[in-house]
């Protein structure tokens, strides 16, 4: 009877936790996957040394609840067009795979409004390569620095100036942001309002999917064998309740619940 209670009680402290929206930003370096990611969050807490890139090959989350909604952003490092031995491809899939567990709700591809070259064109198929094409069904391009656009130049223009650019967010749904600098004095293109306006289209894509997450069953498995690699003892694998947060909460759950019951 004890034990049954643990379990009813903390299956229903979990279930009252609030799941984060999972949103992995894809790139090359100097793209400005970190400042989008923190023009989200409305706080640095990516570093936006674009040569961090070339040093990590690990991704980083940050969670945070911004307009009520509880997000999980994932930066990944400046991975594709860069050259990488086959190691530390693996190493950092993995390690997007296991900070965006069980899956991404949505992939923000990350562009710098310039011409559209092969090298971009290369990054978008490697991208879809290491993650499977299913990834373009749960993506938004978002397009950075938008200033760099004449004033009287429409970012519809832009993107049918590109045959491939144009095939990209085709098959994105139809999926595109700009982003401006900040200018905190213009009613649209200030940091609030244009991390309100992509939420909006996060949301709504969100909403095609209900309930559903990106999965891809190979990255998923190598997860698993990475994890399992790893013997941790009878180290406890949760911390004092008064620090779980809504990330840790999610991904440990589980194994929080396996080690209490055996207490």
């Amino acid at each position: 009877q004890h034990r049954k209670l643990k379990k009813k009680l903390i299956c229903i402290f979990f279930s009252l936790v609030p799941k984060p929206m999972r949103i992995v930003l894809l790139g090359k370096a100097g793209s400005g996957k970190s400042s989008l990611a923190n023009t989200i969050l409305g706080e640095a807490k990516f570093d936006v040394n674009h040569y961090d890139d070339f040093r990590t090959i690990l991704s980083q989350s940050e969670t945070k609840v911004v307009h009520g909604r509880s997000l999980t952003l994932i930066d990944t490092p400046g991975l594709f067009g860069m050259r990488r031995s086959k190691e530390e491809v693996r190493t950092s899939l993995l390690s997007c795979q296991t900070e965006c567990s069980p899956g991404p709700h949505v992939f923000l591809m990350v562009f710098k409004v310039e011409k559209f070259t092969e090298q971009e064109k290369a990054i978008v198929t490697q991208i879809s390569k290491d993650f499977s094409a299913d990834v373009l069904k749960y993506s938004i391009v978002v397009f950075t620095r938008g200033d760099q656009l004449r004033e009287e130049t429409k970012i519809e223009d832009f993107i049918a100036d590109s045959e491939d650019l144009k095939d990209l967010v085709m098959k994105c749904g139809g999926r595109y942001n700009r982003y401006w600098n900040n200018n905190p004095d213009h009613p649209y293109r200030n940091n609030q309002v244009q991390a309100t306006q992509l939420l909006n289209k996060v949301k709504h894509m969100a909403e095609l999917n209900p309930g559903r997450h990106y999965t891809n069953p190979a990255l998923e498995e190598q997860s698993v064998m990475e994890k399992n690699g790893h013997k941790h003892g009878n180290r406890l694998y949760v911390m004092e309740i008064g620090s779980l947060n809504e990330q840790n909460v999610a991904k440990h759950s589980e194994k929080l619940a396996k080690e209490i019951l055996k207490n």
